[in-house]
């Protein structure tokens, strides 16, 4: 069916809507008051709801082959579309400026993260010549909202609000916090305004509930909706409700190595993986799980369960939020799509303030490299780098009106496409300016094909900076070199996926060609030399830590 028949048929169906609801109306004289109003809006677009997890991992999701309970996720994943090669930016800013710009980081003023470092592409926070999908979108007839996380630009001159959002709930600066009191300067708004929480605050539970508030508000009104639900889950600080944790304590005391070859055979069953697929080597900095003492296992095993209950958190409000759709009878004329910002983190991180054991309120710590290896699984290294583990992800799409039945797509496709993907199912062209600003051209090709089953025209090459960590992927080729040594590495991703087997010296002409690309890509977004990045970065010695 093509997109134009579904146009044709939801018009169709939203009349035949319309005529019973009058009708209803009419007999009985009132609609009742017991129940939120049905919306039956004049526009037929679709709505839209883009939902970014924080720090998950490519197997963490039970439809991606993990034992973490994700219910709603896994519904939306088994009637919807689920991608196996799809890929964000490595960190948490770059993918977010990216993912909201249709563009690459560079381009949207996140070559690094939100300091300014007085360097073109490098100012932290997205500049007047690119526009968010919000901005797009409410100039083309959407209502438009944001609840959870930003992080792509501290000062109020750049937050939601200011860049097409007429709604928002959620952390301006960069989230990172569960329970209140918050550790560091993390602060929540509503609006532009700071606010203090209610006891018994829990950020997850928050940013989904504001998310089915703001839907609910939005289907009133005569136009479809856009809804950015960002997620700080499952980053660190570790910490989620006592009967969250409890559904997992003990789970984990099989170790790291037998958790991960379960999620790899699950993947296969599932049909994420093919029955031949390899899995990369153990990271030789995970421990020998029988070489721990009982309490270093008890001590990894909650610090496991606690990531778990952080994102079965999550997907228990997701699951709210779907149930308001449905109420609200607009599901099925609701694209959803959820993804993850980066890989699993090695990050190991403490807070002397935060002292509390891990889990409560006033705690703080990570869940350490060893788990990051099982949540990437069967991919190697982690968020930061630009190996498959950092900047592969999930991605999930879920419109009945487009996607019958579940199914995967294996195409290559990168988070610059979802901008484009919005613009052409809400009808809007990508303006050459706005107000009167000329805008740096889109990037990303529309995943409209993909998602109707067909074979889409993908891009050229796919390309990362960060950090001075390169890659790039043409075709079934990838090139990775990371800083400092800038080694090259070189992979065949059709015989080798989980780059097991370096064959940059066997061939030389080809690590050249991928080579030459990647810097003709990165002369033309604007990638400085990391060094002198790092000289006029102002807290260089936090960036230190990966090195």
């Amino acid at each position: 069916m093509t997109y134009a028949m579904i146009k044709l048929k939801r018009a169709v169906t939203l009349n035949v809507q319309k005529l019973l609801l009058l009708s209803a109306i009419f007999i009985t004289g009132y609609a009742c008051k017991e129940k939120e109003p049905v919306s039956v809006k004049k526009d037929d677009r679709p709505n839209i709801v883009l939902i970014l997890a924080d720090d998950m991992g490519f197997s963490d999701l039970g439809c991606y082959g993990g034992e973490i309970q994700t219910p709603a996720l896994d519904r939306l994943a088994m009637n919807g579309l689920r991608m196996t090669q799809f890929y964000n930016a490595s960190r948490c800013c770059p993918t977010r400026a990216s993912l909201l710009t249709g563009l690459y980081p560079h381009q949207s003023n996140m070559g690094f993260m939100q300091e300014d470092c007085k360097l073109p592409g490098y100012g932290g926070f997205i500049p007047d010549n690119a526009i968010t999908i919000a901005q797009l979108l409410k100039t083309n007839g959407y209502s438009t909202a944001m609840s959870g996380k930003w992080h792509v630009g501290n000062d109020r001159d750049y937050w939601p609000t200011k860049k097409g959002f007429e709604r928002f709930f959620g952390f301006p600066h960069h989230g990172g916090a569960y329970f209140y009191p918050f550790p560091g300067d993390q602060v929540i708004a509503i609006g532009d305004s700071i606010v203090t929480p209610e006891k018994d605050f829990y950020s997850t539970d928050a940013i989904n509930d504001y998310a089915s508030t703001f839907v609910t508000e939005m289907a009133q009104e005569d136009t479809p909706f856009f809804l950015y639900l960002a997620h700080v889950a499952p980053h660190f600080p570790l910490q989620a409700r006592e009967a969250d944790i409890a559904k997992y304590r003990g789970t984990y005391r099989e170790g790291f190595e037998v958790i991960r070859q379960k999620r790899f055979e699950r993947q296969k069953k599932l049909g994420i993986l093919p029955a031949d697929y390899p899995i990369s080597p153990v990271d030789p900095k995970v421990p020998d799980w029988d070489s721990l003492t009982e309490d270093e296992k008890d001590d990894y095993d909650l610090r496991m369960a606690v990531y778990a209950a952080q994102i079965d958190a999550m997907d228990q409000g997701i699951g709210r939020l779907i149930h308001t759709l449905e109420e609200l009878g607009e599901l099925d004329n609701t694209i959803i799509v959820f993804l993850s910002d980066n890989g699993g983190t090695r990050e190991d991180y403490s807070n002397p303030e935060q002292a509390a054991p891990i889990g409560e309120v006033g705690s703080f710590g990570c869940y350490k490299l060893p788990w990051a290896n099982v949540s990437n699984t069967p991919y190697r290294m982690y968020k930061h780098w630009g190996y498959e583990g950092g900047i592969k992800t999930p991605f999930i799409v879920h419109y009945p009106d487009m996607i019958k039945n579940g199914r995967f797509d294996n195409q290559p496709a990168h988070i610059v496409d979802v901008m484009a993907t919005f613009a052409e199912l809400a009808e809007a062209i990508y303006p050459e300016k706005f107000e009167d600003t000329s805008l740096t051209p889109i990037e990303g090709k529309s995943l409209l094909p993909i998602l109707q089953g067909d074979t889409r025209q993908g891009h050229k090459g796919l390309f990362w900076e960060h950090e001075g960590n390169h890659a790039a992927r043409v075709g079934d080729w990838k090139w990775v070199s990371t800083y400092p040594d800038y080694k090259d590495e070189l992979y065949n991703l059709s015989k080798d996926p989980v780059e097991n087997h370096n064959v940059a010296e066997s061939e030389p002409e080809q690590l050249q060609i991928i080579k030459q690309q990647w810097q003709g890509w990165a002369d033309r977004v604007g990638v400085l030399p990391w060094d002198e990045v790092l000289r006029a970065e102002p807290n260089q010695g936090r960036l230190q830590i990966y090195y």
